[in-house]
């Protein structure tokens, strides 16, 4: 067995779709005997784990599964091997950087916060 990593893609659609098109790229480790196996194993838990459920508003959020376009093979299990790269171009770089140290504080906690300064 090998160990590989898979781009599994939803489309979100919220009530009836008349909004920003959003799309749930996730990456997932699967265990298979060849790439072709990893990348049917992937769909399969594309198609299963697809959901639905009403949000607050009562309209129905779906997950629908799009397809598997990426299957990468991982040659070893490392501390900090890479398992996924993509380039990000914003309209507003300021703004991303701002939401991504949002995030990060959020992750970090006060204790790993005071450490930095």
């Amino acid at each position: 067995m090998q160990w590989f990593v898979a781009k599994i893609v939803y489309r979100i659609i919220s009530g009836n779709g008349d909004h920003t098109p959003q799309f749930d790229e996730q990456l997932r480790l699967i265990s298979a005997d060849t790439r072709e196996d990893a990348w049917r194993r992937a769909c399969q838990i594309g198609v299963q784990e697809q959901y639905a459920f009403r949000n607050q508003r009562q309209e129905m959020v779906e997950w629908r599964f799009i397809n598997v376009p990426e299957v990468n093979n991982l040659s070893s299990l490392d501390d900090g091997i890479e398992l996924y790269s993509r380039i990000e171009e914003p309209e507003d770089a300021n703004a991303y950087i701002s939401w991504l140290q949002v995030k990060a504080a959020h992750l970090k906690g006060p204790s790993l916060i005071d450490k930095r300064a």
